[in-house]
């Protein structure tokens, strides 16, 4: 998942570290909020006790379109908010830091701004970070060679990384990604197909 165009430059001078912080805008509260609500109402992932008796669910791998959409109240943002109310919500390292990128390169969210909405999330363990392994590496790199296409299939590394752990782990993936869902599709991988910005699914 990357920039279409290259050209998330900020003006000379515009750097926040520049300005003094103005504090959540009207967008960001709106975004805490919907973060508040479902750490509050989801149930929390390994909870124990009464009412948290649940058979094994497979978790829903988020790509880092998924975390965007929340922050940046993208036309997924509801069908996240969903999923993680379900409880069975997680989101590689990497994802999350492809996100963090996105959300301050073209949507022009402090990173400070996002992990206010995020960070919540995952310690209320409504949402679970995953690492990747020397396992997971040598998958990400297979899935690349085999499915990398500059112009049919341009998938990331972060991609590859998702699908890895997908694969490995029997789990599905939330993604607007028609080129992230084509090669799931082709790898037995469950999708969950997210609205992108225009509101088409993969």
């Amino acid at each position: 998942m990357g920039d279409p165009t290259g050209q998330c430059r900020r003006p000379r001078g515009s750097c926040s570290c520049q300005t003094p912080s103005r504090g959540p805008g009207r967008r960001s509260s709106r975004c805490l909020e919907r973060s508040n609500r479902v750490g509050r109402s989801a149930p929390r992932q390994g909870a124990k006790g009464r009412g948290c008796r649940r058979s094994p669910a497979t978790v829903t791998l988020l790509d880092a379109y998924g975390l965007v959409a929340l922050v940046a109240e993208e036309p997924a943002a509801a069908e996240v908010e969903e999923l993680l109310r379900a409880g069975e919500a997680g989101i590689l390292a990497v994802n999350l830091t492809e996100a963090v990128d996105v959300c301050g390169r073209v949507h022009r969210v402090e990173p400070d701004e996002t992990r206010a909405v995020l960070e919540p999330l995952f310690l209320s363990r409504v949402l679970s970070l995953r690492p990747s392994g020397a396992a997971e590496a040598w998958l990400a790199a297979q899935l690349r060679i085999r499915y990398y296409d500059r112009r049919n299939s341009p998938l990331s590394l972060a991609d590859c990384f998702l699908l890895a752990h997908a694969l490995r782990e029997g789990e599905s993936i939330a993604t607007a990604d028609p080129h992230v869902a084509g090669c799931a599709r082709g790898s037995s991988i469950a999708v969950v197909p997210l609205p992108g910005s225009t509101g088409a699914r993969p």
